[in-house]
């Protein structure tokens, strides 16, 4: 699927970017291509771009979707995460540019790749957003993507863990990025919250920390209900195929798909085509992810 919006702007900034190097761009640009097309950008003295990490069906090792990361630039995909640039910005208009500036980046490195025509592109929504943003979530993100004519119906935004007394303010986004045409995942603590915002939010996408499931039968009941409502439950953080059994095993019993992220199967990567021959699950190294 060609986007021809896309494809001017990416010309106009490819155009900008003839005499910037990938390690050393132009002290004034905001975006630029590198010599392979892969879009960055610039937060302060941050060099920033995009990494995906695929969303599966472990028993297929077909991909549904894959979540972007943003990471310090690297030549060899291994850069660092700067979520915490979020947590520790010095005022939110500054952590509302930063996070307008990392949906941008993801959705062009995203859709300027045809392997990704498929599959869905899952965004986090950091905490500190829900708040600082007055109103009106995601009208910023939707007027980038209509200007660049991109469909929003290939986005999943991911909103954060919350606390008990933070559901209304759930909802109220919630209801913000609905009428801006974008579907939601909300992160759940454990099954029994997955299984009370399943009532409270009405998600497209339950996620799940395996490291949090250590009551099978909840896990069981959130499978089940969620089967029934036609709502994903994607697992995130699998590192380790003992735990991907014990999912395979919930599955079977609620007769579900099982969806799972992790570095069993892939690491985060610049390039989609580095990620669909990946199959058999590997050990590899943990290191930190934003949710």
């Amino acid at each position: 699927m060609s986007f021809p919006a896309l494809q001017q702007y990416l010309s106009r900034l490819r155009d900008a970017s003839q005499a910037v190097s990938q390690a050393a761009p132009q002290a004034d640009s905001t975006l630029w291509l590198d010599q392979q097309g892969r879009a960055h950008g610039r937060y302060f003295n941050s060099t920033l771009t995009s990494a995906f990490q695929p969303i599966r069906t472990p028993e297929t090792g077909s991909i549904v979707g894959v979540q972007g990361f943003m990471r310090s630039y690297s030549r060899n995909d291994t850069g660092l995460s700067i979520w915490k640039l979020l947590d520790t910005g010095a005022t939110d208009e500054q952590s509302i540019e930063l996070d307008r500036l990392c949906r941008l980046l993801h959705a062009v490195n995203f859709y300027r790749q045809p392997e990704m025509a498929d599959y869905d592109l899952y965004l986090s929504v950091h905490a500190r957003l829900l708040a600082a943003v007055d109103s009106n979530h995601g009208m910023s993100f939707r007027r980038v993507l209509d200007v660049l004519g991109l469909p929003h119906k290939k986005i999943v935004l991911q909103l954060p863990l919350i606390q008990p007394d933070q559901a209304w303010l759930m909802n109220y986004v919630a209801d913000n990025y609905r009428r801006n045409g974008f579907r939601l995942a909300v992160n759940a603590a454990d099954a029994r919250q997955g299984l009370d915002l399943l009532e409270q939010v009405q998600p497209d996408v339950i996620k799940l920390d395996v490291r949090e499931i250590t009551d099978e039968s909840a896990t069981l009941d959130l499978l089940c209900v969620a089967g029934e409502r036609n709502v994903n439950v994607v697992f995130k953080r699998v590192e380790s195929t003992a735990v991907y059994e014990k999912l395979r095993k919930l599955g079977a019993q609620a007769q579900q798909t099982i969806l799972a992220q992790g570095y069993l199967w892939d690491q985060p990567k610049a390039s989609f085509a580095q990620q669909a021959g990946a199959g058999e699950p590997a050990a590899i190294a943990t290191a930190g992810l934003e949710s």
